[in-house]
């Protein structure tokens, strides 16, 4: 069974950083592009980032660009999102996917 499980989301002043984790079982990530997206309440989901199966980054939101890193540690099956620089509007559930399997969320909160 495919299983994302998402982490390290929490509540960040302007400027803060925070790093997320996406934890994936049933299949190996080292296989597979894997993708960021997030929601903000009462907005559509956007893609973040986009990191291949051959672990290089290939796609930023012009939104986060300079700002977000995505990565992966295949050893432990796991991809991360380096949030820096973070702003008011990145206040978002974020979401690990893999095709049209996508994790319970991890909720990020940007405010003063």
């Amino acid at each position: 069974e495919v299983r994302l499980v998402e982490s390290g989301g929490g509540f960040v002043q302007p400027g803060g950083s925070l790093r997320l984790s996406c934890a994936a079982s049933g299949f190996s990530i080292s296989n597979n592009a894997m993708t960021w997206v997030r929601q903000a309440p009462g907005k559509r989901l956007e893609t973040v980032s986009i990191i291949s199966s051959g672990g290089i980054p290939t796609y930023y939101a012009d939104s986060v660009k300079g700002r977000f890193t995505i990565s992966r540690d295949n050893a432990k099956n796991t991809v991360h999102l380096q949030l820096d620089s973070l702003k008011i509007e990145d206040t978002a559930t974020y979401y690990c996917v893999k095709e049209l399997v996508r994790g319970q969320g991890t909720q990020v909160t940007v405010s003063s």
